[in-house]
């Protein structure tokens, strides 16, 4: 019998907001003549994003792999049985380019993938021993190079990070509706 399909929002890698949007409406933070690059969120985000990208893809030289194989593995090691639709979701990723980059993962032996025998639309994909060991493997360098990003934070700041960045997904998340 077929597993369910994990999909985002019940992967705990990719688990909701635990914090719900503020009760009260927020003042406008930007305005149109306000808003600069160097003090917009967005931006900033970005940034961060790139500089991690940059610093994982660096450390993980030699390795094999690049940061872009690397969290797709480290997903899939971790939300053992996920599908590529749930998997393109969480990436925010066309269907078709997480299929080339798993293409690329099954090459190394990294990871399998089974159709499904009741929905032959739903592919899950698993990591094979080898690539359950990489993702161990990589998984320190993940750590460095939060880190690496958080030097200087307190435990306090990190945490108070992490939940108004999960106030503004929530914040997001409630706008759309």
């Amino acid at each position: 019998m077929d597993s369910p399909d994990i999909s985002a929002a019940s992967c705990p890698l990719a688990a909701a907001p635990d914090t719900a949007p503020a009760g009260g409406v927020a003042p406008d933070l930007y305005t149109a003549a306000s808003i600069r690059p160097e003090n917009s969120v967005g931006y900033l985000l970005r940034n961060v994003l790139s500089s991690i990208r940059n610093m994982a893809d660096t450390q993980l030289q030699g390795r094999g792999l690049t940061f872009a194989q690397c969290l797709p593995l480290y997903k899939i090691s971790r939300c053992q049985n996920t599908t590529l639709a749930a998997l393109a979701r969480d990436m925010e990723a066309d269907p078709a380019a997480v299929t080339r980059l798993l293409d690329r993962l099954e090459a190394k032996e990294l990871v399998v993938r089974e159709r499904s025998t009741s929905d032959r639309r739903v592919v899950h994909v698993h990591t094979t021993p080898l690539g359950t060991a990489m993702a161990e493997e990589l998984t320190p360098v993940l750590a460095d190079t939060l880190n690496a990003h958080l030097a200087g934070f307190s435990t306090d700041e990190w945490q108070q990070l992490i939940d108004l960045l999960r106030r503004m997904l929530a914040n997001g998340e409630a706008a759309r509706k």
